[in-house]
């Protein structure tokens, strides 16, 4: 660790998903734009995500997600968890923070359990519908639990919660302004399936074109998918047949331009994913990831089927004809499109990294 400015310090504790760095780091610019000194505290699978987190130290703790389901992996990952602690508590000496933020995952245990016990005072940012497990423990020590959505399941009786949104990066909140694609032309579908749904999405979204997609409207048709390495060339080779134009890679370095020029997308329904469509303000197809913890994702689809602008299929249900002719219903109807996407940006919320930044110095004052 470098030298630390000790006068004005958050600790942001984050797990080890995108899910959960990304709208920390968000977070993070905000509280740098207020002359704030940032710590991140993670384990080794969180920090790999961080390269370029604006934090001016980063710590590696220990950290294990309890299998309860194998008992015998209980007890070394309960001495991982204390040794992460240990960890954790001694750099809170070492740097005496205002603050310990923490946006869940076993990642963030060490800092707020560290936190509690040297009474630093915590705040916790939920981005799911439904509270984590770490998040749900701590949940009544901190003196704020912000969340992504409205909806907060598993909250403790007492906790003090505020729905502000999900932090998103900037290059997104510059793409809300980007008016609706014109329907009167090629047709944009955007897939993209993150990186535990992605398969399901190459086994089934090209027979659905390929087969159950009306021909009169395939000829318009651009197919922008995320697609996995081992799946590529079978995707391509459907597409082909089918003469779909399609542009295919395992990933996409310009996802915001990407989600813009959408008229259309199919994804996942993870709160960083709900929140970005709802803040550029595009039609959705959601299809829930079906082993998310306490079906979160579900619950995260309701912010946008609630205001109609998403359709929502269950994996259970995921068959290429149903997708097939959701896709070409939604398509068919530009201006239903329209209304969906103005629905979807009703409720995108720009400014979570600010208000939860706000809070934050609210907190750090008391």
């Amino acid at each position: 660790m470098g030298d630390v400015n000790t006068g004005k310090l958050v600790i942001i504790a984050a797990g080890g998903t995108g899910g959960h760095m990304f709208p920390a780091r968000a977070f993070a610019d905000e509280m740098r734009t207020r002359g704030w000194t940032v710590g991140l505290i993670s384990d080794y699978r969180g920090l790999r995500y961080a390269s370029d987190f604006p934090a001016e130290w980063k710590e590696e703790v220990n950290a294990a997600s309890p299998n309860f389901r194998k008992p015998w992996t209980l007890p070394a990952a309960a001495l991982k968890i204390k040794s992460g602690i240990n960890r954790a508590v001694r750099l809170i000496d070492q740097t005496m923070p205002a603050l310990v933020a923490g946006f869940g995952g076993y990642p963030a245990y060490p800092a707020l359990a560290a936190a509690k016990k040297r009474k630093v005072p915590i705040i916790i940012h939920e981005q799911n519908a439904v509270l984590g497990r770490v998040n749900r423990q701590f949940a009544q020590h901190a003196k704020l639990v912000a969340s992504g959505f409205n909806r907060l399941d598993f909250l403790p009786s007492g906790a003090a919660h505020m729905p502000i949104g999900n932090p998103v990066r900037a290059p997104i909140v510059a793409m809300r302004d980007t008016p609706y694609p014109p329907t009167d032309g090629k047709l944009v579908l955007f897939v993209t399936g993150g990186s535990q749904g992605s398969s399901i999405f190459g086994d089934t979204v090209p027979l659905a074109i390929a087969n159950y997609f009306p021909a009169s409207l395939r000829g318009r048709l651009k197919v922008v998918q995320q697609v996995r390495e081992e799946q590529m060339e079978g995707v391509r080779n459907i597409y082909r047949r089918a003469q779909v134009d399609a542009d295919l890679a395992p990933f996409f370095a310009d996802m915001p331009e990407r989600l813009a020029s959408a008229h259309l997308v199919v994804a996942r329904s993870g709160a960083g994913t709900v929140s970005e469509l709802a803040v550029v303000g595009r039609p959705s197809i959601l299809i829930p990831l079906a082993i998310a913890m306490d079906d979160h994702q579900s619950a995260n689809a309701e912010a946008l089927t609630d205001v109609e602008a998403a359709d929502v299929i269950l994996e259970s249900n995921l068959y290429p004809k149903l997708l097939g002719s959701l896709i070409a219903v939604r398509l068919e109807h530009g201006d239903d499109l329209r209304q969906r996407a103005a629905a979807a940006r009703s409720v995108g919320k720009v400014d979570a990294a600010s208000d939860l930044a706000d809070m934050a110095e609210r907190v750090a004052e008391l």
